[in-house]
């Protein structure tokens, strides 16, 4: 090779060499944090879990389009790492050992009340904390410490609702209904008692039914007998709440019906269509009056990425942004879950999907002893003609 075109070959390598220096130094991709899902994506309870992964899945892409999230010294990229339980206890287990071999530290889900009970020796035994849309109270309540409630729960929704009902529409005696499953079951009994407790005259509470029953109608008709005022759809999956509102209506019903759980209004639409006119569910944690700018663009990246838009996403965008803005608080939490839990006592900063001063914080102090649950608004939708609309906001500590 002659001398001009060795020096040549040399300043091409020695340029090279310095571009990938600078690449992996001034301009290094971001590290990776990993934030898990454990959830219902497929069966009649699909509904809340996809909500689950498409939140979470929508504020993932946008942050790292922004270029990611700084948490002390380092800037990450998030990824989100789902499994489908499939609404089983077991598989939830296998799940949650799924997100500790990967060396995740948290995770959002269980949505349902036996597969978050499930999970706990797995979260506890690997330091893993978790965010379930389950109620049980020991999940939350002392020695329990590596669970956080993500939303309002029933008995908190509840009595919220029928307090409401009572006052505005002159509700006086109320009858549930509920699926022959644990959740709903719990779901009932505590509805029961807030029931009482205002007052309010049970007439029917012991009626249940299979979750893969079709004809509700041998179900209903029993309670359509007593006459209530408000007809409880305890626990209900998004799945059932069309057939079970549409075989009331057809068998004469002509009061009120209600949920303490959140609901898809495709499926209400699809399913029950104008009979759905009039019920009562909890809703997303945001309405039009308090949603603020940044809320705006989460439903409409949301919307775009997806094709169509969950209103209970209101409420399930809040997970993964309380974990960042906690870490945030505290770096050392990336590994360290003990971490995470002394910052929760004190934790508060800005909410950034609500209007004014709104604050992201960790309530439940009154429920659970300790803080254990997600600040989130207690949003109470009624459909109407395809769609939610609100019914009334409050606030739950």
């Amino acid at each position: 090779m002659h001398r001009k075109a060795l020096l040549k070959a040399v300043s091409i390598v020695a340029i090279l060499a310095c571009s990938a220096l600078i690449s992996s130094t001034g301009f290094a991709a971001n590290k990776v944090l990993k934030i898990g899902f454990v959830g219902v994506t497929s069966g009649p309870a699909a509904a809340w879990g996809i909500s689950n992964v498409r939140s979470m899945q929508t504020r993932a892409k946008w942050i790292n389009e922004t270029g990611g999230v700084k948490i002390g010294d380092t800037t990450y990229d998030v990824e989100i790492v789902t499994f489908d339980d499939q609404k089983d206890p077991k598989r939830a287990i296998a799940g949650m050992e799924k997100m500790a071999q990967e060396g995740i530290h948290y995770v959002v889900g269980p949505n349902v009340d036996d597969g978050a009970a499930a999970v706990r020796p797995v979260a506890e035994r690997n330091g893993i904390i978790y965010f379930p849309y389950a109620f049980p109270k020991e999940l939350y309540t002392k020695p329990a410490s590596n669970a956080v409630l993500g939303m309002v729960a029933s008995y908190q929704s509840g009595p919220a609702i029928y307090k409401y009902l009572k006052e505005t529409k002159g509700v006086k005696s109320i009858a549930f209904v509920s699926a022959n499953e644990s959740d709903p079951l719990s779901q009932r009994e505590g509805g029961i008692a807030a029931a009482k407790a205002l007052g309010l005259d049970v007439v029917s509470s012991n009626v249940t039914f299979q979750v893969d029953t079709i004809d509700f109608t041998p179900v209903l008709t029993p309670v359509m007998r007593t006459k209530p005022d408000l007809l409880v759809l305890s626990g209900v999956s998004p799945a059932n709440a069309p057939q079970l509102i549409r075989s009331a209506r057809e068998l004469g019903f002509q009061g009120l019906i209600s949920t303490e759980t959140a609901q898809d209004a495709t499926v209400l639409k699809e399913g029950a269509g104008d009979l759905a006119n009039g019920f009562i569910s909890v809703g997303g944690a945001s309405t039009p009056e308090i949603s603020s700018d940044m809320m705006a663009e989460f439903v409409d990246r949301y919307t775009k990425m997806f094709g169509e838009y969950n209103d209970e996403s209101n409420t399930k965008v809040y997970a993964l942004e309380y974990i960042l803005e906690t870490l945030k608080v505290n770096p050392a939490a990336i590994t360290d879950v003990e971490e995470f839990k002394k910052t929760m006592d004190t934790f508060e900063v800005a909410n950034p999907y609500m209007k004014g001063d709104a604050k992201l914080k960790y309530v439940g102090t009154t429920s659970f002893g300790q803080k254990r649950q997600l600040m989130v608004p207690l949003v109470v939708n009624v459909y109407k003609d395809g769609k939610f609309e609100t019914l009334f906001v409050a606030e739950v500590d």
